[in-house]
């Protein structure tokens, strides 16, 4: 069930999709989403997302910014920062600017930090994102 509007650590998230969600797909969104439930597939946006507690998420993540508290299987990349809460774990490779882990949290994968998130990656970047950029030189 989506909600929108709620308060979570003093900042206004505008949907979230409870314990009882479960989506398959693609997931864009353009200012902030909280999920409670499961997610498998993609998640894209600039905004900030939260995975609270008893999330559960199968997809690549490419976000501005990322709090995890649940469970992530899948790379992501947070162009601002991503933080891993003590109840988080993230099975994956993440791509970050700034990067916060609280103790007990588990994390199997590889970090990379990101100088300017403007740069292109050509071994994790999608295919139609090489071609504008190859197309634009």
């Amino acid at each position: 069930m989506a909600k929108k509007n709620i308060r979570s650590n003093g900042q206004v998230i505008g949907t979230t999709l409870g314990k009882e969600t479960l989506f398959a797909g693609t997931m864009r969104f353009t200012d902030s989403l909280k999920i409670n439930g499961t997610l498998k597939g993609e998640i894209i946006s600039e905004g900030i997302l939260y995975i609270e507690e008893d999330a559960v998420i199968d997809a690549d993540i490419q976000v501005g910014s990322v709090i995890i508290a649940g469970v992530v299987n899948g790379n992501i990349v947070a162009t601002d920062k991503l933080e891993i809460m003590t109840s988080g774990k993230v099975y994956g490779n993440i791509r970050t600017a700034r990067l916060r882990i609280a103790d007990g949290v588990v994390f199997k994968g590889k970090c990379e930090m990101i100088r300017d998130p403007k740069t292109v990656d050509i071994f994790s970047a999608r295919v139609e994102k090489l071609k504008k950029t190859v197309g634009s030189v």
